[in-house]
């Protein structure tokens, strides 16, 4: 898969602003910092189409982007203690709403720095897709921060961590771009497998 001209459509802050997938939409959520900008960027191939930052907690909103073959809906980071309780509460609300809508949702990209053990706040998301169904990978991010050897050693450890077979998780760098090919074959597996069950429902109308 090529994304040649990835755009950006708009923000959402309450559940009747969320928009209704016209494409395969796979979402991005994570723990705040986790890399979730730096990903989008690198997916695009453009260094400001999601805005980066260095304080995390920056994304309070559901941001929406056109990939060509598929919609990216970017979730607010959860687990960043710095803001307040209610705030914590707004964005966990907003989390709950998104999923409640789960046939919208193709697939989940779920991040997590590979340098790190899931955290609890991980740990509860990953539970919350395996309850409702919602598949998912996890992408274990910043991978360029270690050697490759290392890499591989916390790939497995943090497959290990959830729970979950090796080749559920992919580790990239959104800034060297490794992992980037692998990423790309996954969506592409995801849209593919969502347009035939697509059709297939369409057929049986």
């Amino acid at each position: 898969m090529q994304v040649k001209n990835a755009t950006f459509l708009t923000s959402a802050a309450r559940e009747d602003q969320f928009l209704r997938p016209q494409k395969p939409m796979i979402a991005v959520c994570g723990k705040s910092n986790a890399g979730k900008s730096t990903l989008i960027n690198m997916l695009a191939g453009r260094k400001q189409l999601a805005k980066t930052s260095a304080s995390p907690g920056r994304t309070r909103l559901v941001n929406y982007f056109d990939f060509g073959e598929f919609w990216l809906a970017d979730l607010p980071g959860y687990g960043y203690a710095a803001v307040s309780k209610a705030e914590q509460a707004k964005w966990a609300k907003t989390l709950d709403a998104f999923f409640a809508r789960k046939e919208d949702v193709a697939h989940v990209f779920l991040l997590s720095d590979i340098r790190r053990d899931p955290s609890v706040d991980d740990m509860q998301m990953v539970s919350f897709l395996v309850y409702h169904a919602v598949p998912f990978t996890i992408v274990a991010t910043k991978s360029d921060k270690l050697s490759r050897m290392k890499v591989r050693e916390r790939t497995r450890a943090v497959a290990n961590a959830f729970g979950l077979g090796a080749d559920n998780v992919i580790a990239v760098s959104g800034v060297s771009g490794d992992g980037k090919d692998a990423l790309l074959a996954k969506i592409a597996q995801v849209v593919s497998v969502r347009r035939d069950g697509s059709a297939e429902s369409a057929d049986a109308e």
